[in-house]
This record gives structure tokens, C-alpha cells and sequence, in this order.
């Protein structure tokens, strides 16, 4: 550790020296280090310094330590870790498989800065006292979610959420076990055809992977537009544009809300709207996109498809501009087509649990559901109910009957 320790730091001093961007030139730093070990050694044939034990041990951990994040990167680096977090310095949790586990891993309050400060570098984002809640995506694709005090008694609270699964395309969730053939070939169609579609679900039930998915339904030609509080969507698409928001400086300007970027997606002829995941007012301007007939998807956190639906009823509400629910739930009876909803088989993994259409009416104030894929016997199977917007399929020369295994 001796030796590992003095490696160390000689690399840190020629990084400053150098003026390099540990973050940003990773195959520099990479070089660097490679030529520090061979330095090193020689050194070390001469009893000037220790020796070290494992030359690729010591790379991996000197390269973790400096342009990776430390004693953390292992856990990015484990295709089986989910998910990452840090209640204080002598508390670091990680998911396997939805378990959570306390690691032996023991930091200090000063690494637990320095790590969140580091990540924070490349997105461009802050946290201080003004604004001590921060989400940024890292370099890999991660989700990182972070408080300070005095929001938190004591210690900074670190999450780290990994996108483990990657799934491009529907037929994907299907070998993972997700949802069955039918259902992928239905909503694949769905996609094909225009439909507006709301993925639902608790948290880390998978809504933004089978966003991900759907979207490689999406035909070749049509330009698609995403807007994501952070980035988390990785299409495979040819003609993508990609947004997130922004937040304020330290002068309290400049930020760039949810709600602006569907507004501003609509001046660049979307043929398809992205909606990372809709929370608040914003869920008016989708409204206002649906309705304008620009094919959307989006996600909600819900408890169930008719739950997604109540709050999508309730959600545009907030941007007050006069919006009352005369206007809301008739919008979204017309506007919204699927609600596909996720959740968890009786063994914890995750699955499509219902699938359900919106015909376009209400009934007393409330939207009516029809049921075409329902959770029976711990699996999705077919229901009775049909998709709006029928002809459409017609139009693209898909048999919906045969597709759904129509009953009598």
C-alpha cells in the first residue's frame, strides 16, 4: 500500500504539472499512468522505493483513483451493481438484483466530497448552499442524485443509479423476460402506427428502459425529439435531438425548466415528443402537444395504469393559466391512447404488469380504460379490451384482430 500510495501522488503532481483534465482525457491519463509504473519500477529495482505487488493491480487502482471515482469505480465498473449510495462516509450501499447490500467500503467525509465534486465537473452542474440538491448524468451513463447539508442532518447523501439493462428495441425486453412476444409485437405496432403512449410505475420499476425501448419502434424517417430533466435516454435513432434542463446560477437565472423544453421541442418539427418523465405543470404543454397532434411518449410515476391516468388528470392543474379539469380530463381522454404499466412479479423482477387503452370517453369526470393485456396468475395475458385509433393499424396493413388473437 506503501508503494501504491507514492505512485500515487507522483502521478496527481505530473497531472497538475502537465495541466491535464483527468476527466475529460482519459486515454492521456491512461498513457500517464502506464509510464509512471514503468518510471516506478525501475526506481524500485534500485531500493529507492518500495515495490509494488501487482503492476495491473496498481494501474487499475492509480487510474481509478485519478480519473476514475476512487472507491467507487469498482462498483460502476460490476455489470451487476444497480445502483450506488452513500448515507455517510461509513455507509456505502449498493443493489444487486434489487438486494440491497452494506459494502465494507469505509470513506471519509472529505472523499465523499471530492468524489461528488469530480462527478459534478463534466456535467457542468453545481451544489452549495443555494442550491443543495443536485441530478447529473456521469460520463458512463449514470444517474447521479446528491444532498448536502443542511437539507440532511450531517453528511453528504450520494445516489448513483446505473442503467444496467440495455434495451434498444422491444424484442429485447422480451428476451429479458419482461413482457411476452405478443405483447412487444402489439406495442411495437402501437408505436408503428402513432399512438400516444404513457409508461408508468413505481421507482426503479424500468419506465425509462421500456421508454428506451418503445422508441426503437419509432420508423427510421421520423424525427425525434427527447426533453429529460438529465439525460438518460440512448436511442439508436437516425435523427434525434436530445435536451435537458438546465439549472439556475448562482445569480438564480438562467434555468431551463421541463416546461420550456416541450414548448421549444414543438418549434422543431418533432415528428415523435420525448418526455424523460412528467412531474408537474409541464404536463399541461404535453397535453397541449398531444393535442396539437404531435405523437408523444412520456413517463409517470403511478401505482397502477389507471392511477397514471388520474394523475395526468391531475398534473396540468398545477400550472394554474386558468386550467380547470373541464379542459384536462376530456384532453386526456382524447390525446392519450396507452398506458403501458410496470411493476414486479411475486420473484422481484421486473415486468409489463397491464397494458390498457383510453377509447376517448368519460364517464362522470373520469376516463374510461379498456383492459388489453391484464396480470393473471402472475404473468400478462390478453384481456378483452381494443386500442383506439383502429384504423391506423388498417393503414399500415396490420390485422389488429389477428395480432391480439381477437376472442369470438
Amino acid at each position: 500500500m506503501e508503494g501504491l500510495g507514492i505512485l500515487e501522488r507522483e502521478v496527481r503532481e505530473l497531472i497538475r504539472r502537465r495541466g491535464i483534465d483527468p476527466v475529460r482525457d482519459r486515454p492521456g491519463i491512461t498513457s500517464l499512468v502506464q509510464d509512471a509504473i514503468a518510471d516506478y519500477d525501475a526506481r524500485s529495482v534500485l531500493g529507492v522505493v518500495p515495490p509494488l505487488v501487482d503492476g495491473a493491480a496498481a494501474h487499475k487502482a492509480v487510474l481509478d483513483a485519478v480519473a476514475g471515482f476512487g472507491p467507487l469505480q469498482r462498483y460502476l465498473d460490476d455489470p451487476e451493481v444497480e445502483e450506488i449510495w452513500i448515507n455517510n462516509p461509513q455507509q456505502v450501499f449498493v443493489a444487486r438484483r434489487g438486494e440491497p447490500e452494506l459494502t465494507t467500503t469505509i470513506l471519509t467525509a472529505v472523499e465523499v466530497r471530492e468524489l461528488v465534486e469530480r462527478m459534478l465537473k463534466v456535467s457542468g452542474r453545481r451544489l452549495d448552499l443555494s442550491s443543495p440538491f443536485v441530478d447529473a448524468t456521469l460520463p458512463g451513463g449514470e444517474r447521479l442524485h446528491a444532498v448536502i447539508p443542511d437539507i440532511t442532518r450531517k453528511d453528504w447523501v450520494v445516489n448513483i443509479r446505473k442503467y444496467v439493462v440495455r434495451a434498444d428495441h422491444l424484442e429485447d425486453l422480451v428476451v429479458l423476460g419482461s413482457l411476452p412476444p405478443d405483447a412487444a409485437a402489439f406495442l411495437a405496432a402501437a408505436v408503428r402506427a402513432g399512438l400516444n403512449v404513457l409508461v408508468s410505475g413505481a421507482t426503479q420499476a424500468g419506465k425509462t428502459t421500456m421508454l428506451n425501448a418503445l422508441s426503437g419502434a419509432v420508423p427510421v424517417r421520423e424525427r425525434i425529439i427527447s426533453c429529460e430533466e438529465v439525460f438518460e435516454l440512448r436511442l439508436a435513432a437516425r435523427d434525434w435531438v436530445a435536451m435537458q434542463c438546465r439549472q439556475p446560477n448562482l445569480e438564480g437565472t438562467g434555468e431551463i425548466p421541463l416546461r420550456r423544453l416541450v414548448k421549444e421541442a414543438l418549434r422543431m418539427r418533432p415528428d415523435r415528443l420525448l418526455v424523460g418523465e412528467v412531474r408537474e405543470a409541464e404536463a399541461l404543454d404535453l397535453l397541449i402537444a398531444l393535442n396539437a397532434g404531435v405523437p408523444a411518449m412520456c413517463t409517470i410515476h403511478a401505482n397502477s395504469a389507471r392511477e397514471a391516468v388520474t394523475k395526468l388528470c391531475t398534473l396540468p392543474l398545477l400550472a394554474g393559466e386558468n386550467v380547470s379539469d373541464r379542459f384536462v380530463v376530456p384532453t386526456v381522454a382524447s390525446c392519450v391512447d396507452l398506458v403501458v404499466h410496470l411493476g414486479h412479479d411475486s420473484r422481484g423482477r421486473r415486468r409489463v404488469r397491464e397494458i390498457v387503452g383510453i377509447p376517448g370517453r368519460t364517464e362522470q369526470g373520469v376516463v374510461e380504460t379498456a383492459e388489453i393485456f391484464a396480470w393473471r396468475d402472475d404473468r400478462l395475458v390478453r384481456g378483452d379490451g381494443f386500442p383506439p385509433h383502429t384504423e391506423r393499424f388498417a393503414r399500415l396493413g396490420i390485422d389488429l384482430a389477428a395480432l391480439l388473437r381477437a376472442r369470438g
